[in-house]
């Protein structure tokens, strides 16, 4: 029997940050390289962008997510039709499927994907945080359950003075200045 220890690979160690990822493809994404871009939260490609998980052409399984990954992204169907065809698809292909969320002009996809990870840092950090555990834990408990744990999350919130930065904002009508505190 082979025990493997998979909890400090970098596909495992993506899934359990709290802090949000922006994935920036400005290139080719296959295999283990997909299977990371899809861990990450939001994705951003070049109009050159390719994505291919070609695990099967290769003889193995995706390895590092996809097989949990896909299915949740895209439906059974079509995570299916893409695993075990294992086919290349262009930048616009993935976005017609749901594997990137933006596709740009080559020259400009690394300055959108920091824009917009700059457009979620400046929001409350332990907010932004608290709504990605939330949402991980969503895939995997009833929907009674989930709210139970949002409202227990959402309670200390409250407390926080980024709450208050973020009310006092609203009412003063100028963007927030948010600590993480």
């Amino acid at each position: 029997s082979v025990n493997i220890d998979v909890r400090n690979t970098p596909p495992t160690v993506l899934f359990n940050l709290d802090k949000p990822t922006v994935c920036c493809l400005n290139g080719s994404a296959a295999g283990y390289g997909l299977d990371t871009a899809l861990g990450c939260d939001i994705r951003v490609a070049g109009e050159s962008a390719k994505l291919a998980a070609a695990f099967v052409k290769r003889g193995i399984v995706p390895e590092s997510g996809g097989t949990w990954l896909l299915p949740r992204l895209l439906g059974w169907s079509k995570a299916a039709k893409l695993i075990f065809t294992g086919r290349t698809l262009s930048a616009k292909e993935g976005l017609e499927l749901g594997l990137v969320d933006e596709v740009w002009p080559d020259a400009e996809v690394r300055d959108r994907a920091r824009a917009l990870a700059l457009e979620i840092a400046a929001n409350a950090p332990l907010a932004v945080q608290s709504s990605k555990r939330l949402m991980r834990m969503g895939m995997a408990e009833s929907f009674n359950d989930h709210v139970h744990h949002v409202y227990l999350n959402l309670l200390p919130l409250f407390r926080t003075q980024d709450f208050q930065e973020g009310m006092k904002s609203f009412l003063e009508k100028r963007p927030a200045d948010f600590k993480g505190r």
